[in-house]
């Protein structure tokens, strides 16, 4: 099949663009190279560096296109409170932008990368796509409006989409900003360096820590499975972990000891949330295979084989 992938050079993007092309599929990937890294890619992906609102240029790389999966998107929400402009011009306007170009195409199917920030505070830990949304910052309506714009103009416009509620996904190559980093590779690193660790709050807040090859499967799925438009899954691990519990298996991993400190005035943010997965095991076959422990260690153990790599090339 002939995919096209935006956000190709991403943490996501590039994993699902390398695992396509070694099964013998053709991919073209979009990057706008914020936080992407086409170093990451296989050669064999047809790769542009380029803007998701360009829609002259989206039209010209949708010509015989047999799925998109739209990735690409500005990802943090702290970042997200201080920038909501920014986050509406990308994570919205991109996708408008994107979904213009495939109605215009004729593209048949569109996978679309959601957040499970969605949902916000709700009554149950257990997360079921029927919940009403609740977003709590301007990155996760971002991604609720997409998620309609999406559904809206593909009924529209004869386009199968596919929206999956990813939750905190995580493992090798996860990009690290300077401020505000995910909370495993942050964790991680400072445990690595016996550097300091930061919890906001006081630790008992949950997460559901999705790997990355699960997720992975997840997409695929999506994009070959009949009868599904219009739906939206969610995609987790099905297994909700505190920060103090994560925070335990990633000393237990590394073999660290750093410093840690409690931001108890801080916001820890959505009190809790899992993934529940069972609409996505019913029609995707979606199982998720990688515990967190075993999920960490190989995400150590890839990290340090690249960073071994890298020094002996340099």
């Amino acid at each position: 099949m002939n995919y096209f992938i935006t956000g190709a050079a991403g943490f996501l993007g590039s994993a699902l663009a390398n695992r396509l092309v070694a099964e013998g599929h053709h991919v073209r990937g979009l990057d706008d190279l914020s936080t992407g890294d086409p170093a990451k890619l296989s050669p064999d992906i047809f790769f542009t560096r380029g803007d998701v609102n360009d829609r002259p240029k989206l039209w010209s790389m949708l010509q015989d296109i047999d799925c998109i999966f739209h990735l690409a998107a500005r990802v943090s929400v702290p970042e997200s409170i201080l920038y909501p402009r920014d986050y509406n011009q990308v994570n919205v306007g991109g996708t408008v932008t994107l979904m213009e170009a495939a109605r215009d195409v004729g593209i048949k199917r569109l996978v679309f990368a959601s957040s499970g920030a969605v949902y916000g505070n709700q009554k149950t830990a257990s997360l079921k796509e029927d919940a009403e949304p609740k977003p709590r910052s301007p990155y996760a309506v971002s991604k609720l409006s997409a998620e309609y714009y999406i559904r809206s103009i593909g009924a529209l416009a004869n386009v199968d989409t596919v929206c999956l509620r990813i939750f905190n996904a995580y493992g090798p190559g996860q990009h690290i900003p300077a401020a505000h980093a995910p909370v495993i590779p942050s964790f991680l690193r400072q445990a690595l360096r016996n550097g300091t660790i930061v919890i906001n709050g006081d630790g008992g807040q949950t997460r559901d820590y999705v790997y990355l090859e699960d997720v992975v499967n997840a997409m695929i799925s999506a994009a070959t499975t009949p009868k599904i438009d219009n739906m939206v899954f969610n995609i987790g691990s099905g297994q909700e972990t505190s920060i103090k519990n994560l925070l335990k298996a990633v000393l237990d991993v590394t073999g660290g000891h750093p410093q840690v400190v409690h931001n108890n005035k801080a916001d820890g943010g959505v009190r809790h949330m899992r993934a529940d997965i069972n609409l996505a095991a019913n029609k995707l076959n979606y199982k998720p295979s990688m515990d967190l422990e075993t999920g960490l260690r190989l995400t150590l153990e890839r990290e340090q084989s690249l960073n071994n790599s890298r020094q002996n090339e340099s």
